[in-house]
C-alpha cells in the first residue's frame, strides 16, 4: 500500500464505480444542454471576498467551512465552497450580460470544498453539476430549472425524491418579516451563537436542525403571511407552472437554504433514503447577488445538484444504471507476428469508434482470456501463427461461447456489423 492516503473527508473515484459518477453528470447536464444552457468552467479558487460578500459573512460556509490560503503575494484566496458566486463573477467579467441575449444560461460541473465533519453523504471535497440563468426575472425561468432537475433525476431512474418549495420574499417585504421573527426569537431559550445569528440573519435559525430548537419554533411567524402582493403572485405562478408540467412539490415554509443571497423562490431536492444528509440538491432565485459582488442589477436563478449524493440516492433505491461496457472487443495475440497484426486491427477498430483493448505484456492464452473476461468485452479476437498463415482470426462471442474463423481483412467490418 502507498505511504500516502487521500486527505480526511475526501475520496478517490476509481473504476468501475467512477463510471456511475460520469453517467450521473451526463444525465444531469443533458436536459440543460437541450435547453439553451452553455458550459462554463471557473477556477478552483477565488478571492475570499467574493464568497464573504456573495454567500454571506454570517453563514457557516464562510465563518467555519471555507478553506482559505494566503498567496506569496499576500492575496487572500479560498477554495470554492459553492458554484454560483464564481459563475456570476465569470459571467460579469466576460460581459456575457451585455451580449443582448438575456437570460445568460450557463451550466457547470466541478469539485467544491468545505471543511465539515465527514460523514456518509457529507465530504470535504464533493462534486456538483449546476445551472444558472442570469439577468431575467420570470417565474417561468424558476419553473424551468426545477423541471429540468426533476427530468434529470427521473431519467436516471430515481423515484423516491421530493421537491420542497418556498418563497423568501424580496427587499420590499422581507425586512418586515425579519423584524417580526427577530422579536419572536429573542424570547426563546437559545445558546449564544444562535442568539448572535438572530441579529445577523434570523432566517437561518429556522433552518436549525436541532430538535430542542425546532420544538421552540412551532409558533414562529410564517414568512408566507408577510409576502407582498408581488412576491405572492410570483410564487403562485411558479407553483402553477410546476403543477401544469406534472411536477409534484411540497410547500415548506421553513426552507431557507444555507446561503444569504436567496430571494423569492427557493427549493430543495431531498431523498428519504439518505438519513440526515437527505438533500441531494437545491437552489433558488438570487436577484441581489450581482450587486453584492459589485455588478449591475441582474435578477437570476439557479441550482446545484450533488453528484455524490445522487449516486448514494441511486444506491439507496437499488437503481442500477445501464452503463455501457468500457470494452467491446478484446484482442489476444499468440506470438510476435500476431501481436503486430492484432495491434493494427485494434487501432483500426478504435478509429471506427469501437471500444477495443489489447492483451498487453505477452501473456499466455489462459491469462489473456481471463483479462478479456474481466474487461466485459462482448467479443475476443484470438490469432496465432497458424491463423495468420491461413489469413484468418478467431472471433469468439463471450456471451454464447461460440467461436468462428473470420478473414483477417474483414475482421473490423464483421465486428462493426455485429456490434451495430
Amino acid at each position: 500500500m502507498s505511504t500516502f492516503q487521500a486527505p480526511k473527508g475526501t475520496y478517490d473515484l476509481t473504476p468501475p464505480r467512477s463510471a456511475m459518477f460520469l453517467a450521473v453528470r451526463e444525465a444531469i447536464s443533458a436536459p440543460l444542454r437541450d435547453s439553451g444552457y452553455g458550459y462554463i468552467e471557473t477556477p478552483g479558487f477565488e478571492n475570499v471576498e467574493l464568497f464573504a460578500r456573495g454567500v454571506g459573512e454570517s453563514t457557516d460556509i464562510v465563518t467555519k467551512e471555507m478553506y482559505t490560503l494566503t498567496t506569496k503575494g499576500g492575496d487572500q484566496l479560498a477554495l470554492r465552497p459553492e458554484g454560483t458566486a464564481s459563475v456570476l463573477r465569470a459571467a460579469l467579467e466576460a460581459n456575457l450580460h451585455k451580449a443582448g441575449n438575456l437570460p445568460v444560461k450557463l451550466w457547470y460541473s466541478g469539485s467544491y470544498y468545505r471543511y465539515e465533519r465527514p460523514q456518509a453523504g457529507r465530504y470535504r471535497h464533493f462534486s456538483q453539476v449546476g445551472a444558472e440563468a442570469i439577468g431575467t426575472e420570470d417565474p417561468a425561468l424558476d419553473a424551468e430549472l426545477i423541471i429540468l432537475a426533476d427530468q434529470a433525476y427521473r431519467s436516471l431512474g430515481l423515484r423516491q425524491f421530493r421537491i420542497l418549495l418556498n418563497s423568501l420574499g424580496d427587499k420590499e417585504c422581507r425586512p418586515v418579516y425579519r423584524e417580526t421573527l427577530q422579536t419572536f426569537l429573542r424570547d426563546l431559550d437559545l445558546d449564544e451563537e444562535t442568539r448572535r445569528r438572530i441579529e445577523i440573519n434570523p432566517l437561518r435559525v429556522l433552518d436549525d436542525k436541532r430538535a430542542d430548537v425546532q420544538k421552540q419554533l412551532t409558533d414562529a411567524p410564517k414568512l408566507r403571511d408577510y409576502l407582498c402582493d408581488a412576491c405572492q403572485a410570483y410564487h403562485e405562478e411558479v407553483r402553477a407552472l410546476l403543477t401544469a408540467a406534472g411536477v409534484a412539490f411540497e410547500d415548506d415554509e421553513k426552507l431557507v437554504r444555507g446561503l444569504d443571497y436567496y430571494t423569492r423562490t427557493t427549493f430543495e431536492f431531498v431523498h428519504d433514503g439518505l438519513g440526515s444528509q437527505s438533500a441531494v440538491g437545491g437552489g433558488g432565485r438570487y436577484d441581489g447577488l450581482s450587486e453584492m459582488i459589485g455588478g449591475p442589477e441582474l435578477p437570476s436563478v439557479g441550482w446545484a445538484l450533488g453528484v455524490d449524493r445522487t449516486v448514494l440516492a441511486l444506491e439507496a433505491e437499488g437503481v442500477e444504471l445501464d452503463l455501457p461496457a468500457t470494452t467491446s472487443v478484446y484482442a489476444v495475440p499468440l506470438g510476435e507476428e500476431a501481436r503486430r497484426v492484432l495491434f493494427g486491427v485494434v487501432t483500426e477498430l478504435r478509429r471506427a469508434g469501437i471500444a477495443a483493448d489489447f492483451a498487453f505484456g505477452g501473456r499466455g492464452l489462459k491469462g489473456a482470456m481471463k483479462s478479456a473476461n474481466r474487461s466485459g468485452a462482448r467479443y475476443t479476437l484470438v490469432a496465432g501463427e497458424r491463423d495468420l498463415a491461413e489469413g484468418v482470426v478467431q472471433l469468439k462471442d463471450m456471451e454464447s461461447g461460440e467461436q468462428s474463423a473470420v478473414p483477417l481483412a474483414e475482421a473490423a467490418a464483421e465486428l462493426a456489423k455485429r456490434l451495430g
